[in-house]
């Protein structure tokens, strides 16, 4: 049975195999909910319950969000507060909060300093069911842990039976965990993206007795179905927050933007602010971490972990659970990546940590990356 955990006592098992016996043409069916996440991270067990992870760094909550500077250590020169635009008659209106959007691209708008939204944005991932990775407000970026939607696991007759007793036995075999970046824009308000991550258990071996999990791809639309929840947690309905959000958009074929002659780069048109928004949006879903930004530079300040440059011997799965995992992130190494534009014509280039121009495999790995991401 493809969602039974084989990590359960035999006579768990011999009662399930019995039940099973009594069952005939058994039907499946799911709950109502389609949300409802378990943190791995609550799980004590084998390192295959974890997907990989490279980029997991603990914040220090002696910080917040400043308000003024250059960096986000700094962007938050402000233009006055602006008011929000106005919503359709038939959506109660949350007085500074809305949704803008650009194709299947969401993000959250709150008309107040990202210091004050912070903590209820935090309070939304832990009531939602999540452990919080990486806590750092003083950069404005949260992750979760890797963890499960359990709304996923089918109802059928033998687990509405007996119920939570035998529900450590079923396993989606995926896997989600989501990154929440808060920016404050030229307006002073603070603007809210919500990423996603994902990861799927696959069979392997001539026997298929062995799992492996690989990456599954970013789902704009559950990243849209939380920020519609994170609307609720701030005020708005369920209907008002769903209709803001709206549905998803065709997208146009996806088209790479990679130069690689002369000095490795992105060349795409749009203006600074779009490109500023794809970039951040590209990183969060890539392995990166995004240390520092510098929006009036457009610079982010980012750290990359190739998988290459994990210590020793050891096996994937065994680097990046160990206990040298910690050893391991301290080898991920300092970027920056620059975005410029000239004419309505946007550049994106990598630099090492000290600001000289990278042009070899790094940069284009590192490209290639994020050139994945622009425009889904």
């Amino acid at each position: 049975m493809r969602h039974l955990s084989f990590k359960s006592s035999s006579a768990v098992l011999t009662l399930v195999m019995a039940t099973g016996l009594l069952m005939s043409g058994c039907s499946t069916t799911f709950s109502g909910d389609t949300i409802d996440y378990k943190s791995a991270g609550e799980k004590k067990g084998p390192n295959l319950a974890f997907p990989p992870d490279m980029s997991v760094v603990n914040g220090d909550k002696r910080y917040v969000v400043p308000d003024g500077g250059a960096t986000l250590s700094g962007y938050s020169a402000v233009a006055g507060t602006a008011k929000p635009e106005g919503k359709e008659k038939v959506l109660p209106a949350v007085e500074g909060m809305r949704i803008e959007r650009d194709g299947n691209r969401r993000w959250l708008v709150v008309s107040k300093p990202a210091k004050n939204v912070y903590p209820s944005v935090r309070e939304f991932w832990q009531e939602s069911g999540f452990l919080l990775l990486t806590d750092s407000p003083e950069t404005g970026i949260m992750e979760t842990d890797w963890a499960e939607n359990r709304a996923k696991i089918p109802q059928d007759f033998i687990r509405r039976t007996l119920g939570k007793v035998l529900d450590s036995l079923y396993s989606t075999g995926e896997r989600d965990k989501f990154r929440t970046r808060l920016e404050t824009n030229a307006k002073g308000e603070t603007e809210i993206y919500i990423t996603h991550r994902g990861a799927a258990e696959q069979l392997t071996g001539s026997d298929k007795s062995q799992t492996i999990w690989t990456a599954r791809a970013n789902d704009p639309e559950l990243e849209a179905e939380f920020l519609a929840r994170l609307m609720q947690r701030l005020g708005y309905t369920e209907t008002a927050a769903k209709a803001s959000v709206g549905s998803k958009e065709t997208s146009a074929p996806k088209v790479s933007y990679l130069k690689k002659e002369l000095t490795p780069r992105l060349e795409f048109p749009a203006n600074f602010d779009r490109a500023w928004r794809e970039v951040g949006v590209g990183l969060d879903r890539s392995n990166f971490m995004v240390d520092d930004r510098d929006r009036a530079q457009g610079i982010y300040f980012v750290r990359f972990l190739n998988p290459k440059d994990l210590s020793g011997d050891r096996g994937f799965w065994e680097k990046m659970f160990s206990s040298k995992s910690e050893e391991d992130m301290k080898r991920a190494k300092r970027y920056r990546v620059i975005v410029k534009e000239t004419s309505g014509v946007i550049v994106v280039t990598v630099q090492d940590d000290r600001g000289t121009p990278e042009v070899g495999e790094a940069a284009i790995q590192l490209l290639s990356l994020l050139d994945q991401q622009l425009g889904k």
